[in-house]
Protein backbone atom coordinates (compact mmCIF):
# COMPACT_ATOMS: atom_id res chain seq x y z
CA UNK A 1 0.00 0.00 0.00
CA UNK A 2 1.42 3.04 -0.79
CA UNK A 3 1.69 6.29 1.91
CA UNK A 4 0.22 9.04 0.97
CA UNK A 5 2.34 12.12 2.05
CA UNK A 6 1.66 15.61 1.73
CA UNK A 7 3.78 18.09 -0.88
CA UNK A 8 6.84 20.07 0.87
CA UNK A 9 4.91 22.94 -0.87
CA UNK A 10 1.74 22.12 1.60
CA UNK A 11 3.86 21.48 4.43
CA UNK A 12 5.33 24.89 4.38
CA UNK A 13 1.79 26.76 4.14
CA UNK A 14 0.65 24.58 7.01
CA UNK A 15 3.59 25.75 9.11
CA UNK A 16 2.96 29.67 7.83
CA UNK A 17 -0.41 29.53 8.90
CA UNK A 18 0.56 27.81 12.68
CA UNK A 19 3.21 31.11 12.72
CA UNK A 20 0.46 33.61 11.64
CA UNK A 21 -2.08 32.64 14.33
CA UNK A 22 0.79 32.44 16.87
CA UNK A 23 2.10 35.71 16.05
CA UNK A 24 -1.78 37.08 15.91
CA UNK A 25 -2.53 35.52 19.71
CA UNK A 26 0.75 37.41 20.88
CA UNK A 27 0.06 40.71 18.98
CA UNK A 28 -3.54 40.18 20.60
CA UNK A 29 -2.22 39.40 24.20
CA UNK A 30 0.38 42.28 24.14
CA UNK A 31 -2.44 44.67 22.93
CA UNK A 32 -4.41 43.69 26.18
CA UNK A 33 -1.65 44.28 28.76
CA UNK A 34 -1.18 47.63 26.77
CA UNK A 35 -4.51 48.68 27.61
CA UNK A 36 -4.41 47.48 31.20
CA UNK A 37 -1.37 49.71 31.93
CA UNK A 38 -3.02 52.65 30.73
CA UNK A 39 -6.01 51.91 32.40
CA UNK A 40 -4.08 51.69 35.17
CA UNK A 41 -2.83 54.39 37.31
CA UNK A 42 1.44 54.15 37.76
CA UNK A 43 2.03 52.25 41.27
CA UNK A 44 5.71 54.17 41.69
CA UNK A 45 3.52 57.66 41.40
CA UNK A 46 2.49 59.17 45.04
CA UNK A 47 -0.26 61.94 44.65
CA UNK A 48 -1.10 65.09 46.30
CA UNK A 49 -3.60 67.63 47.00
CA UNK A 50 -3.26 71.58 48.08
CA UNK A 51 -6.49 72.65 49.26
CA UNK A 52 -6.26 75.15 52.32
CA UNK A 53 -9.36 75.25 54.66
CA UNK A 54 -10.82 79.05 55.56
CA UNK A 55 -10.95 78.84 59.70
CA UNK A 56 -11.23 82.28 60.72
CA UNK A 57 -15.14 84.15 61.12
CA UNK A 58 -16.65 84.70 58.32
CA UNK A 59 -17.62 88.39 57.35
CA UNK A 60 -21.26 89.87 58.90
CA UNK A 61 -22.39 92.08 56.65
CA UNK A 62 -21.17 90.78 52.82
CA UNK A 63 -20.86 93.05 49.85
CA UNK A 64 -23.78 93.11 47.78
CA UNK A 65 -22.09 91.73 45.09
CA UNK A 66 -22.66 88.52 43.23
CA UNK A 67 -19.18 87.09 41.81
CA UNK A 68 -18.85 84.46 38.87
CA UNK A 69 -15.85 81.83 39.02
CA UNK A 70 -14.08 82.16 35.65
CA UNK A 71 -11.29 81.06 34.34
CA UNK A 72 -8.20 79.72 36.03
CA UNK A 73 -4.59 78.95 33.80
CA UNK A 74 -1.39 77.71 34.89
CA UNK A 75 2.14 79.59 33.05
CA UNK A 76 4.91 77.02 31.70
CA UNK A 77 6.20 74.70 33.82
CA UNK A 78 3.23 75.29 36.32
CA UNK A 79 0.63 73.69 33.96
CA UNK A 80 1.04 70.35 34.76
CA UNK A 81 0.58 67.65 37.27
CA UNK A 82 4.16 66.97 38.33
CA UNK A 83 5.74 68.69 41.64
CA UNK A 84 8.41 71.67 40.32
CA UNK A 85 11.50 72.10 41.90
CA UNK A 86 13.58 75.03 41.22
CA UNK A 87 17.42 74.02 41.30
CA UNK A 88 19.07 77.09 40.00
CA UNK A 89 18.52 80.39 38.59
CA UNK A 90 17.57 78.61 35.44
CA UNK A 91 16.88 75.32 36.28
CA UNK A 92 13.68 73.66 36.73
CA UNK A 93 12.86 70.19 37.10
CA UNK A 94 9.69 68.40 36.99
CA UNK A 95 8.71 65.28 39.71
CA UNK A 96 7.19 62.36 37.84
CA UNK A 97 6.81 60.54 40.82
CA UNK A 98 5.08 63.05 43.00
CA UNK A 99 1.82 64.47 41.11
CA UNK A 100 -1.20 66.60 42.28
CA UNK A 101 -4.01 65.11 42.49
CA UNK A 102 -5.47 67.55 39.89
CA UNK A 103 -4.34 70.09 37.41
CA UNK A 104 -2.72 73.44 39.91
CA UNK A 105 -5.46 75.30 37.90
CA UNK A 106 -7.92 73.33 39.20
CA UNK A 107 -6.70 72.90 42.66
CA UNK A 108 -5.93 76.68 42.88
CA UNK A 109 -9.47 77.88 41.30
CA UNK A 110 -11.81 75.05 43.55
CA UNK A 111 -9.75 76.23 46.82
CA UNK A 112 -10.40 80.03 45.72
CA UNK A 113 -13.86 79.21 45.26
CA UNK A 114 -14.44 77.28 48.43
CA UNK A 115 -12.33 80.27 50.45
CA UNK A 116 -14.31 83.21 49.02
CA UNK A 117 -17.82 81.10 50.13
CA UNK A 118 -16.86 80.01 53.47
CA UNK A 119 -15.58 84.16 54.03
CA UNK A 120 -19.32 85.18 53.47
CA UNK A 121 -17.50 88.68 51.94
CA UNK A 122 -20.02 88.54 49.25
CA UNK A 123 -23.41 88.35 48.26
CA UNK A 124 -23.03 84.83 46.40
CA UNK A 125 -20.47 83.33 44.83
CA UNK A 126 -20.90 80.72 42.22
CA UNK A 127 -19.20 77.93 40.38
CA UNK A 128 -18.20 79.11 36.73
CA UNK A 129 -20.13 75.69 34.96
CA UNK A 130 -23.56 77.30 36.48
CA UNK A 131 -25.93 78.84 33.79
CA UNK A 132 -26.14 81.61 36.73
CA UNK A 133 -24.92 85.00 35.09
CA UNK A 134 -23.88 87.34 37.86
CA UNK A 135 -22.24 90.54 37.32
CA UNK A 136 -19.07 89.97 38.49
CA UNK A 137 -16.09 87.63 37.51
CA UNK A 138 -13.60 86.79 39.00
CA UNK A 139 -10.03 84.84 37.14
CA UNK A 140 -6.73 83.90 37.79
CA UNK A 141 -3.21 82.84 36.64
CA UNK A 142 -0.93 80.67 38.32
CA UNK A 143 2.36 82.97 37.66
CA UNK A 144 4.02 80.42 40.41
CA UNK A 145 4.11 77.25 41.66
CA UNK A 146 7.27 75.02 42.80
CA UNK A 147 9.66 74.04 45.23
CA UNK A 148 13.06 76.62 45.53
CA UNK A 149 15.38 74.18 46.92
CA UNK A 150 18.74 77.31 45.60
CA UNK A 151 19.45 78.02 49.30
CA UNK A 152 16.92 77.34 51.95
CA UNK A 153 13.61 75.56 50.53
CA UNK A 154 10.95 77.37 49.89
CA UNK A 155 7.24 77.22 49.14
CA UNK A 156 6.81 80.17 46.02
CA UNK A 157 2.91 80.38 44.90
CA UNK A 158 2.54 84.18 42.48
CA UNK A 159 -1.16 84.22 41.42
CA UNK A 160 -2.19 87.18 39.33
CA UNK A 161 -6.07 87.48 40.08
CA UNK A 162 -8.73 89.81 37.63
CA UNK A 163 -11.92 91.03 39.36
CA UNK A 164 -14.12 92.28 36.15
CA UNK A 165 -17.71 93.27 35.47
CA UNK A 166 -19.41 91.12 33.29
CA UNK A 167 -22.09 93.24 31.92
CA UNK A 168 -19.93 95.97 30.12
CA UNK A 169 -18.67 95.71 26.71
CA UNK A 170 -14.89 96.02 27.95
CA UNK A 171 -15.11 93.85 31.25
CA UNK A 172 -14.31 96.98 33.52
CA UNK A 173 -11.33 95.76 35.98
CA UNK A 174 -11.57 97.21 39.31
CA UNK A 175 -9.14 95.08 41.28
CA UNK A 176 -6.26 93.38 39.84
CA UNK A 177 -3.93 91.59 42.79
CA UNK A 178 -0.85 89.71 42.04
CA UNK A 179 -0.06 88.17 45.34
CA UNK A 180 2.93 86.32 46.14
CA UNK A 181 3.77 83.92 49.49
CA UNK A 182 7.14 82.63 50.28
CA UNK A 183 6.83 79.66 52.81
CA UNK A 184 10.20 77.97 54.52
CA UNK A 185 10.16 74.09 54.02
CA UNK A 186 11.31 71.43 56.94
CA UNK A 187 13.46 69.97 54.54
CA UNK A 188 13.45 68.87 50.88
CA UNK A 189 10.73 66.07 50.90
CA UNK A 190 7.63 66.37 48.46
CA UNK A 191 5.25 66.02 52.19
CA UNK A 192 7.25 69.62 53.22
CA UNK A 193 6.61 71.35 49.85
CA UNK A 194 3.15 70.15 49.70
CA UNK A 195 2.43 71.52 53.08
CA UNK A 196 4.23 74.71 52.70
CA UNK A 197 2.17 75.02 49.21
CA UNK A 198 -0.93 74.92 50.98
CA UNK A 199 0.23 77.38 53.32
CA UNK A 200 1.21 79.98 51.42
CA UNK A 201 -2.12 79.28 49.38
CA UNK A 202 -3.81 80.11 52.52
CA UNK A 203 -2.00 83.39 52.82
CA UNK A 204 -2.45 84.15 49.20
CA UNK A 205 -6.34 84.05 49.76
CA UNK A 206 -6.54 85.76 52.39
CA UNK A 207 -4.97 88.50 51.35
CA UNK A 208 -7.49 88.49 48.06
CA UNK A 209 -10.36 88.26 50.42
CA UNK A 210 -9.46 91.57 51.98
CA UNK A 211 -8.70 93.70 48.47
CA UNK A 212 -11.50 92.18 46.48
CA UNK A 213 -13.67 93.53 49.82
CA UNK A 214 -11.81 96.83 49.32
CA UNK A 215 -11.97 97.29 45.87
CA UNK A 216 -15.50 95.97 45.51
CA UNK A 217 -16.27 99.88 46.01
CA UNK A 218 -14.39 100.19 43.00
CA UNK A 219 -16.92 98.00 40.76
CA UNK A 220 -19.18 99.90 38.17
CA UNK A 221 -22.50 99.78 39.60
CA UNK A 222 -25.12 97.78 37.01
CA UNK A 223 -28.22 99.69 38.26
CA UNK A 224 -27.16 103.22 37.28
CA UNK A 225 -25.37 102.23 33.88
CA UNK A 226 -28.89 100.45 33.00
CA UNK A 227 -30.92 103.39 33.93
CA UNK A 228 -28.61 105.65 32.26
CA UNK A 229 -28.58 103.37 29.19
CA UNK A 230 -32.94 103.50 29.33
CA UNK A 231 -32.88 107.48 29.59
CA UNK A 232 -30.45 107.73 26.17
CA UNK A 233 -32.96 105.50 24.01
Amino acid sequence: MTQYQPSLSRQNKAHRSTALATLGALTLFISLLSACSLSRPNADQTSWLVAPERTGAPHKSPVALQLKMGNFSANAPFDGKSLVYRLSDSRFEKDYYNVYLVYPRDMVGNATRDWLVKSNAFEQVVEQSTVFFPKYQLQGVIDEFYGDYRGQPEAVVTIQFYASSSFSANNYMFSSPRISKRVALRDKSPQALVDGQQQALSQVLTELESRLVADSAKAPEYTSRVQQAQKNQ
